[in-house]
């Protein structure tokens, strides 16, 4: 792990506010990240989060002000073939289930560098992440892992019910891209639920989402559900927030109008899962 040498251009367009509380690290397996911090001293509650396909992990830094702000630290990666690590035709549709692939087993580096750093407190932890970050940290959770709870935006973690639609009773996806189905029964959570801790997680979607089909995330929520009532948990912990006509970009992209009570609901969620105090913010 070391301090990334060159700050590029997208981190420079950072609120300078939010710059004085972040470094460029390359954690785990050379993995480029935005880690941003109250003081780089003392050991905060965080969060690592996940982009989207086609980005990059500086977007969106108006979520990491508000975590900063409440005292929250934030670790966000750039996806294999994204950001820092860009190749050329990664963004396509055809290489998701490879980015994807590729990304869940890089959490046990990234997470022993994030340990190495010192200033973030282990045991609050939480994980999240935007459509194809949100679908790595789904899978990433059916395996042992130190959060207590999860954000998922814009995603699903049923990928049979999305990449197979007519095979899958819940299935109403729009993807027509070819996959080989042993490699997406690898990273579908679904086939590997038995292995996913009860955890609080808040899910958020845009009920006219184009590219993940509504469907395919409640009906993953569901037997997520189902998952935690065999375990004699609180089904209850799901919860799932759901937004109409947000004029985000194929209703996908964000939320659009309600961009800001999005964030402003997922912070609620983690203050309430790491036991802060709304007067802190």
């Amino acid at each position: 792990m070391s301090e990334y040498p060159q700050v590029d251009d997208r981190f420079k367009q950072l609120p300078k506010s939010l710059q004085a509380k972040s470094k460029t690290l390359r954690l785990g397996d050379d993995v480029p990240a935005l880690v941003v911090h109250p003081d780089f001293q003392t050991p905060s509650p965080w969060v690592l989060w996940l982009h989207g396909r086609t980005v990059y992990k500086e977007l969106d830094p108006g979520r990491y002000n508000r975590w900063v702000r409440a005292g929250i630290g934030a670790v966000a990666i750039d996806l294999p073939g994204h950001g820092e690590r860009f190749e050329p035709g990664a963004h396509s549709p055809e290489r998701t289930v490879d980015t994807l692939t590729r990304c869940i087993p890089e959490i046990d580096g990234v997470l022993a560098s994030i340990k190495e750093l010192g200033c973030f407190d282990m045991s609050k932890a939480a994980m999240g992440g935007m459509s194809a970050g949100g679908m790595v940290t789904a899978r990433r959770l059916c395996d042992p892992h130190p959060f207590l709870g999860a954000s998922l935006e814009c995603t699903t973690g049923d990928l049979l019910g999305l990449y197979f639609p007519d095979q899958q009773p819940s299935g109403d996806g729009i993807w027509r891209v070819h996959h080989d189905r042993e490699q997406v029964e690898a990273i579908d959570t679904p086939t590997h639920i038995e292995g996913f801790e009860p955890i609080p997680i808040l899910a958020m979607h845009n009920v006219g989402d184009e590219l993940i089909p509504i469907q395919t995330q409640r009906s993953f929520l569901e037997s997520l559900r189902m998952h935690y009532s065999r375990l004699d948990e609180d089904p209850a912990k799901i919860s799932m927030i759901e937004f109409e006509n947000t004029g985000a970009i194929q209703e996908h992209s964000g939320f659009g109008k309600f961009a800001s009570k999005a964030k402003d609901l997922q912070l609620e969620f983690l203050k309430g899962l790491f036991g802060i105090e709304s007067a802190q913010n």
